[in-house]
C-alpha cells in the first residue's frame, strides 16, 4: 500500500489562482507608474493594504523568488514598506525617477553584456588566428 508522501497531490484550484494573482500583483510594483496611480488613489493610506504589502515580503524567498521576471519588484516591495517612500510616491516626478533610474540599470546593464558577448567573439577570432599563425609555421 502508498503510504501518503508516495501520491502527489493535485494543487488546490484555488491556491494556484491565488499563487498567479498574487505574482501577477507583485511584479507589478515594478511599475512606477502603476506605483504613482496606488499612491494616488489612497491605497498607501488603507492599513489594510499596507499590511498586504508586508504580507507579500514572503516573495523574497528562494522559494518563490525563483518564479519572478522583474526582480526590481522586490526592491520596490522593500521600498514601500517605508511610510515616506509610499507619500512620495503620489508626486509623478517622483514616479519619473524611479522610472528613469530603471532605465539606466538596464542601459548599463545591456551594454555590459554587449562587452562580454562581443570581448568573448574576439577572443574567440583571436585564437582561431593563433591557432592559424602556428599552424602556418608548422608548416614553413
Amino acid at each position: 500500500m502508498a503510504s501518503s508522501e508516495d501520491v502527489e497531490m493535485e494543487p488546490d484550484p484555488a491556491e494556484v489562482q491565488r499563487f498567479t494573482v498574487e505574482l501577477e500583483f507583485v511584479q507589478c510594483l515594478a511599475n512606477p507608474d502603476y506605483l504613482n496611480y496606488l499612491a494616488q488613489d489612497g491605497h498607501f493610506q488603507d492599513e489594510a493594504f499596507v499590511n498586504y504589502l508586508k504580507y507579500l515580503q514572503y516573495w523574497k524567498t528562494p522559494e518563490y523568488s525563483k518564479f519572478i521576471k522583474f526582480p526590481q519588484c522586490l526592491y520596490l516591495l522593500d521600498l514601500l514598506q517605508e511610510k515616506k517612500f509610499r507619500e512620495e510616491l503620489v508626486n509623478i516626478p517622483c514616479a519619473k525617477f524611479i522610472q528613469n533610474q530603471q532605465m539606466l540599470l538596464w542601459s548599463q546593464h545591456f551594454r555590459k553584456r554587449a562587452n562580454i558577448v562581443n570581448n568573448s567573439t574576439t577572443k574567440k577570432q583571436g585564437d582561431k588566428d593563433a591557432t592559424q599563425l602556428k599552424e602556418e609555421g608548422k608548416a614553413k
